[in-house]
């Protein structure tokens, strides 16, 4: 009896330590995303940067994540799970030091890559930890994992803002001392990391034939398209939105950075409470209202202007539900290959959001040339607008491939 307490406590104790390390990830995986937003503008004017630039930064960082998306899983299958994600905690806060010693835009672009590789990996390592760890409860364990990014998701713009004005030996922190410092506590989930047992799963053999399905399949097509238009205009918000308030409006970097807190705190509230709405309605109905309604709000907000700010932030209430419910959709229509589908789907969704960032920039820079040649309007303003109509289409876009999906569902009497 005295031995199987121990034993029972050696794995309440582990299951805690693989708690940390999942709800620590998740942590550190919303900052490390959402501080860029009060950065670029600064980043922007110390290295005279215009807006495709910003755009071919910003494509890179996608890159690196489906860069990410195309290894992750083998090297988990090869290392371990354990090590996969100390690696890419590791490669996080070594980013942080590129970036803190950036000096030029090609290094600066060459550190962003290398940190987006690391949260590719974060991202993709997390989810298989969260799979093998939480076999009861599930559902439940899932949203409060998300939470956790949600929570840092929604402070980050804030506290990065505050940190670039810290006085430190005499002078500002800046942005680049913002990443050295936010990134280095990537470092604190490898400690229970190295002292954790991960789960160990065998690996299938369907994923091969699973694949060759799924590329046939155009329910799998139009899944990706869902996916790629929502996860695109979901970051695009985290990369323009600043920049959109401080330029279009002459809103300061801490009053803008508010607003995208208040996105965030739409989106993670949404992620906790309308999971039981997706349930009941289903999922395909379900993406296709939220993406309709986040798509809305910004066009809205776009067309009263700086009165209809709060429209910006209203919309990440129908922007954060996309991801989650997709990934269950995904699991509901191919129950016996989700990991191969997930895998597909997010590795076409990677490319996407490289050719979304990338085309956001070059619409901006066009629309505002345009504009210059044409009339008297403040052509800086006309672009970003034009970016930011692109976010809402994006949204928009998501919502009509979703009623695609359902009709063709609704033919084969599949809806989901």
């Amino acid at each position: 009896m005295e031995e199987q307490f121990r034993l029972a406590k050696r794995i309440n104790f582990n299951y805690l330590l693989l708690l940390s390390v999942v709800f620590g990830g998740f942590l550190i995986f919303g900052f490390s995303e959402n501080i860029k937003g009060p950065a670029i503008p600064l980043m922007q004017a110390d290295f005279s940067l215009n807006e495709k630039q910003l755009g071919l930064l910003l494509a890179l960082n996608s890159l690196g994540y489906l860069v990410a998306c195309t290894f992750t899983s083998a090297l988990a299958g090869r290392i371990g799970i354990k090590w996969t994600g100390i690696t890419a905690f590791g490669s996080m806060a070594v980013s942080g030091v590129l970036i803190y010693l950036s000096v030029n835009y090609a290094l600066l672009s060459a550190s962003y890559f290398l940190m987006y590789i690391g949260n590719g990996m974060l991202e993709i390592g997390l989810a298989i930890m969260a799979a093998r760890i939480f076999t009861k409860n599930t559902g439940t364990m899932m949203n409060l994992s998300h939470f956790f990014y949600g929570l840092s998701s929604t402070v980050a713009p804030v506290i990065a803002a505050a940190m670039m004005g810290w006085k430190l030996f005499g002078s500002e922190l800046g942005w680049r001392g913002m990443y050295l410092l936010t990134l280095s506590l990537s470092v604190l989930p490898v400690i229970p990391s190295l002292f954790g047992k991960f789960p160990v799963q065998e690996h299938s053999r369907e994923d091969r034939i699973s694949l060759r399905i799924l590329v046939r399949d155009p329910i799998a097509w139009m899944i990706v398209a869902i996916l790629s238009f929502g996860v695109v205009s979901e970051m695009a918000v985290g990369s323009w939105l600043v920049n959109f308030l401080e330029k279009a409006y002459d809103w300061t970097i801490p009053k803008a950075s508010g607003m995208l807190s208040l996105f965030f705190l739409f989106f993670t509230l949404a992620r906790l409470l309308l999971g039981p709405v997706t349930d009941k309605i289903g999922y395909t109905v379900s993406v296709m209202l939220f993406a309709a309604f986040s798509g809305a709000c910004s066009l809205t907000a776009i067309l009263i202007g700086e009165p209809g700010a709060v429209l910006f932030a209203v919309a990440g209430a129908g922007i954060a539900p996309i991801y989650p419910t997709v990934m269950a959709m995904i699991a509901k229509r191919y129950p016996k290959g989700t990991e191969t589908a997930i895998t597909f789907t997010v590795t076409l969704m990677g490319i996407a959001t490289v050719l979304g960032n990338l085309g956001n920039g070059y619409l901006i820079d066009f629309v505002r040339r345009l504009f210059e040649r044409l009339g008297p309007a403040d052509s800086r303003i006309v672009g970003l607008q034009a970016g930011y109509v692109f976010i809402a289409a994006m949204a928009l876009l998501c919502s009509v491939c979703c009623l695609c999906l359902y009709v063709m569902l609704r033919r084969r009497d599949e809806v989901v």
